[in-house]
């Protein structure tokens, strides 16, 4: 057997007895390992039945991202901005953006906050004004968790804070997209293994032998310059190990299955439309209703550009018909959102967080009847887990005539769902965007994952349709693509898509 060890094992066996406790921490201090090759140690040592774990303790850590750091050093900005306001009157919102230099989504959310709870008010003209209520307690929280954070400079371990506390980081942390928040939530677990098994007979071997796990593994150009390699000595070879198979190149998986896709809607008489990568927050979000100042943006944690940040002009009149919209509904039918359109942070340039910006882009040059669809890769500031990715794939679409209703809609996703995903089982579930009413997401069952959304979808709003010259109702879609194909492909993991293990490759394919 101490032929088929690795150094990593052998000094592990050698270093610990049958007693000692064994944590990737303490394989990191003993042995300087690094965190991956203690846990590698960890698995190869157990698949031989050496090594097994006896407990998993998770915890829960507050790490203060950079975003946190700014909100140390300035302050928060609700308390910036009601001293703001205590100071200077009722103002707009765009005038306390400009006057504390924040972002206009930020204002907006701190204002819906403190509107809540009372501390202020909105007035004629759209102006925000003090109400004289003490702020409340969660800031004061706040500001102290911040500032016990700079001050230990390490993160904050959940079983330290009060109940109070927690209530209060709630809403000052995220596990996924930790843009803009003081803090993002890290989850880890402490495993505590022992050596079992053989593992004291293995090291009376590798003592007997003189093997130490300091051997060298391979011969480098350094070690015969230096000529340290007479000093050491070195790994044994095997020599019978075959050669890796040279297999030829076939087309991907993941890559048919997206042709088969278009392949479906374009049978199906739908038009592909695609856009640029890099686009204005216009399109992304102003064209789509999303106001400017309003928490909603938080629905899309997006990636902007250093540089150029803005875009040099927004076409006409779609500029002004959307700034009407939103100012006070223009010639919708609605009130909008009373506010002064921001035409600088409209140009703002960002990586494309959602494939409904190429409907947006495709409305006013759209023919009635019509259907479209785009396959759009997607940027959002995500941790990446089993069915979310920072990269990943959409398909878009719109249906437009006098006669689409929600009925049209729904059997679309059936369709994506069932034929293209291959899913058994399927629930719509109440939906909230705020380019759509009504609004509705589509879930599938996945036999290892359980439920999950597959996608979003609705009647896009007058709002967004008039202000493109479109006056007939318009059923649009977004679904994740990569999600329909941990379904259609047989796998448990969206990064499973990416694999860079070409026999796993090769069986999806075979799956597929």
């Amino acid at each position: 057997m101490i032929k088929n060890l690795h150094p990593l094992e052998i000094k592990v066996l050698l270093r610990y007895g049958q007693n000692d406790e064994l944590t990737s921490e303490r394989l990191k201090k003993d042995l300087n390992y690094k965190e991956g090759h203690a846990n590698q140690a960890f698995s190869w040592l157990s698949g031989k039945n050496l090594l097994k774990e006896v407990s998993r303790t998770p915890h829960v850590y507050y790490e203060l991202t950079d975003f946190g750091r700014k909100v140390a050093d300035t302050g928060m900005a609700e308390p910036r901005i009601v001293s703001y306001l205590k100071e200077n009157g009722a103002k707009t919102m765009q005038e306390i953006a400009s006057a504390l230099g924040l972002e206009n989504k930020d204002v907006g959310s701190a204002f819906g906050s403190l509107k809540k709870e009372g501390i202020l008010s909105m007035g004629e003209g759209g102006k925000a004004s003090y109400t004289g209520s003490p702020l409340p307690e969660r800031l004061t929280i706040a500001d102290s968790l911040i500032k016990r954070a700079v001050e230990k400079n390490a993160p904050l371990e959940q079983s330290e804070l009060s109940d109070r506390e927690k209530e209060v980081m709630a809403g000052l942390t995220k596990k996924r997209g930790i843009s803009e928040t003081p803090f993002k939530t890290i989850e880890r677990e402490t495993v505590v293994s022992k050596l079992v098994g053989e593992f004291a007979r293995v090291a009376q071997e590798l003592r007997a032998a003189g093997i130490s796990g300091n051997e060298f593994g391979e011969v480098t150009p350094d070690l015969l310059a230096s000529g340290n390699w007479r000093k050491g000595v070195f790994r044994g070879y095997n020599i019978s190990i075959p050669p890796a198979r040279i297999i030829p190149g076939r087309t991907n998986p993941y890559v048919q299955f997206l042709e088969s896709v278009k392949d479906k809607l374009c049978a199906l008489g739908f038009q592909e439309f695609d856009g640029p990568l890099v686009e204005t927050e216009f399109w992304n979000g102003d064209a789509l209703f999303m106001p400017q100042f309003h928490a909603a943006r938080d629905i899309h944690d997006v990636y902007r550009i250093k540089n150029p940040t803005h875009a040099n002009f927004i076409e006409e009149p779609y500029l002004s018909n959307v700034a009407a919209v939103h100012k006070n509904g223009g010639n919708t039918g609605s009130r909008g959102w009373n506010y002064e359109f921001d035409n600088e942070f409209t140009r703002r340039l960002i990586m494309r967080s959602q494939g409904t910006v190429l409907s947006a882009h495709q409305l006013h040059k759209a023919e009635i009847p019509g259907k479209y669809f785009g396959i759009a890769r997607c940027f959002r500031y995500d941790k990446v887990d089993a069915t979310h990715l920072s990269d990943f794939y959409q398909t878009e679409g719109i249906v437009l005539g006098e006669n689409v209703n929600l009925r049209t809609l729904l059997g679309f996703l059936r369709m994506f769902a069932v034929e293209i995903a291959g899913a058994t089982e399927v629930k719509y579930v109440p939906g909230y965007f705020p380019f759509t009413e009504p609004s509705i997401e589509v879930h599938i069952k996945h036999p290892k994952l359980g439920w999950f959304e597959l996608g979003g979808s609705g009647i896009f709003r007058p709002e967004v349709t008039k202000a493109m010259g479109i006056d007939v109702p318009v059923a649009a879609w977004g679904i994740g693509i990569d999600r329909m194909a941990l379904m259609a492909l047989g796998l448990n993991d969206l990064r499973e898509l990416f694999c860079e293990d070409i026999e796993r490759v090769r069986l999806r394919k075979a799956k597929f």
